[in-house]
């Protein structure tokens, strides 16, 4: 099941990650308290600041609603 995943950095800005597999979110939650954080998207591997929350939308969001 793919997803889009919003991280909450600790620097106050937000992260949002499309079309991405349940089990990378377990992985991102379960590390959230690390520093330097990597995950792989797409085959891709992805390097993220340190967060704070990381919150599941398991469809992708429309942008354009005008949120």
């Amino acid at each position: 099941m793919k997803g889009t995943a919003l991280l909450i950095n600790k620097n106050h800005s937000v992260t949002v990650l499309e079309d991405v597999e349940h089990v990378i979110y377990e992985e991102l939650v379960s590390h959230g308290d690390s520093k330097q954080l990597k995950c792989t998207i797409n085959d891709k591997e992805v390097k993220l600041d340190p967060i704070d929350k990381v919150v599941w939308y398991e469809e992708t969001i429309d942008w354009d609603y005008g949120y």
